[in-house]
């Protein structure tokens, strides 16, 4: 039987995870075995974070909306229940722009709103 070389796939897999690896302090980003530990939770990080970004947003648009909800008198319950009476479909991404960026109309989707 010949004899199998396999240099190059070791050396692949290794210089794989060093790419990924690239940036991170110390012997973090120059051995192979603590690179490796440090990839694999960094990736786990990554992973979990791509879901919690989601959330964060969200939480954050709600402060905003019920910041701005409040100034015309109503809560942000009572405003979103208000929206959904009145068939309003604005996402809250884009209810907290309106309320960032352009105050007056805010003010008029509230308006509607109230009336409904």
């Amino acid at each position: 039987m010949a004899r199998v070389k396999r240099g190059n796939v070791a050396r692949k897999r290794r210089k794989k995870i060093l790419k990924l690896a690239k940036g991170f302090r110390g012997s973090h980003s120059k051995l192979f075995r603590t690179a490796n530990q440090q990839v694999m939770k960094a990736l786990r990080y990554a992973y979990r974070d791509r879901r919690n970004r989601k959330r964060d947003f969200r939480r954050l648009w709600i402060t905003r909306i019920n910041a701005a909800s409040r100034m015309h008198g109503l809560s942000y319950s009572k405003l979103i229940s208000q929206l959904k009476q009145a068939d309003i479909d604005l996402n809250r991404k884009m209810l907290a722009q309106m309320a960032v960026l352009d105050p007056a109309g805010f003010a008029k989707v509230v308006e509607v709103a109230n009336q409904a």
